[in-house]
């Protein structure tokens, strides 16, 4: 079984690297950061748009250029490393599946299309307030033609056009679509660590809406939804993580103490390793999440919740131990150590927190070795 991308897939790596080097600097990050009001960079937005990657996943049918998830895997792991200032991940890893999912051939034909062109941006809204979103804890509700409710934090809900919402139906719970630019829809935005991606409450006052699938199957394809994302997400985080070790080791290499590079200190090497140690064991299960999620196969529930968790605690430890290896320079605004690990700790509770996700492998874990 070959989990290596191919050489096309390669080749799309390389080129998007460059793409996002040219047009999505840390400057562009930063200008974002400091522009109060503003969560996103347009100009970027728009760019990659017309390069076509917000429907690389998206059949050519419904506009898209149908390359498929590990093409879309490719491109996660670039938009990570160049910390992107765009809502891409909610829109095509969220709004996108959850429409391809369990959206009717009609509404695709509808949205797909506006979606892939840049025309419109997505947010999916599950949670309600503290604690993990649950089947039992969703209040929001829909009564098959209208929605009322609210939902908070929802990530790019201050600038997102449509929004996929999870919501009681009777006595279960559906998936609708709903357009935020309506009268029934209130939106506060709010403040996070990482301001360069947007997060917002969302109120719902008898808002007009439309269902995505059959009523009562909600939860099941939010689940299905995070667990697409989660994989997609796990790629970012490795190109996030990754982006940390060069920083670290480019340091390392330059800064002098005691007439020798800091890299050849003991304490510098053994950071440098566990941050290499951490990035495998990352890749590693990204890579079987991207064969499980673009095969389709049962082992994606697995697959997903090992790729999450090894991505977040990648994240974690080598945002943090570049900002450690660039001593009391990392603290300061002089270099971009800060911005990773804003993103580091945005993404980790982006789809689920860490002990959520570590949680769903123990009990997909047991359930695989008890069938």
């Amino acid at each position: 079984m070959n989990f290596d991308f191919s050489d096309d897939q390669k080749s799309l790596k390389d080129q998007a690297r460059k793409f996002l080097s040219e047009k999505a600097s840390s400057k562009v990050t930063r200008r974002v950061l400091d522009d109060a009001g503003v969560s996103y960079d347009e100009g970027l937005w728009r760019a990659v748009a017309e390069m076509g990657w917000l429907g690389a996943a998206i059949p050519e049918a419904h506009g898209g250029l149908g390359l498929g998830r590990l093409e879309l895997c490719v491109l996660a792991e670039e938009l990570g490393r160049a910390l992107a200032p765009i809502p891409f991940s909610s829109t095509v890893y969220f709004f996108a599946e959850a429409l391809m999912l369990a959206g009717s051939e009609a509404q695709k034909a509808a949205w797909l299309p506006k979606l892939a062109a840049g025309e419109i941006i997505g947010c999916f809204a599950l949670s309600e307030g503290p604690g993990a979103p649950s089947a039992s804890n969703i209040q929001a509700k829909f009564d098959g033609a209208a929605l009322t409710g609210a939902k908070i934090p929802v990530t790019d809900g201050d600038c997102a056009s449509h929004a996929v919402v999870l919501a009681k139906e009777g006595a279960g719970l559906s998936l609708v679509l709903v357009e935020l630019n309506q009268p029934g829809v209130t939106r506060t935005s709010l403040k996070t660590l990482d301001p360069t991606r947007g997060h917002a409450k969302l109120e719902f006052k008898n808002a007009k809406a439309e269902r995505l699938g059959a009523a009562g199957q909600g939860w099941e394809f939010a689940e299905a939804v995070l667990d697409r994302a989660a994989v997609l997400l796990a790629f970012e985080q490795v190109g996030g993580s990754q982006a940390c070790l060069e920083m670290a080791t480019d340091y390392a290499k330059s800064r002098y103490a005691f007439s020798r590079p800091i890299g050849s200190f003991q304490a510098i090497k053994h950071k440098l390793a566990d941050m290499y140690v951490a990035i495998e064991v990352a890749r590693s299960n990204a890579y079987y999440g991207a064969w499980a999620l673009s095969t389709d196969s049962g082992e994606l529930p697995f697959a997903a919740a090992a790729a999450r968790a090894a991505a977040c605690d990648a994240y974690a430890l080598c945002s943090k131990e570049n900002i450690q290896t660039h001593g009391g320079m990392g603290f300061t605004w002089e270099v971009d150590c800060h911005l990773y690990f804003r993103r580091a700790k945005l993404l980790a509770l982006q789809a689920g927190s860490p002990a959520v996700w570590k949680e769903k492998l123990v009990k997909r874990l047991e359930q695989r070795n008890a069938a």
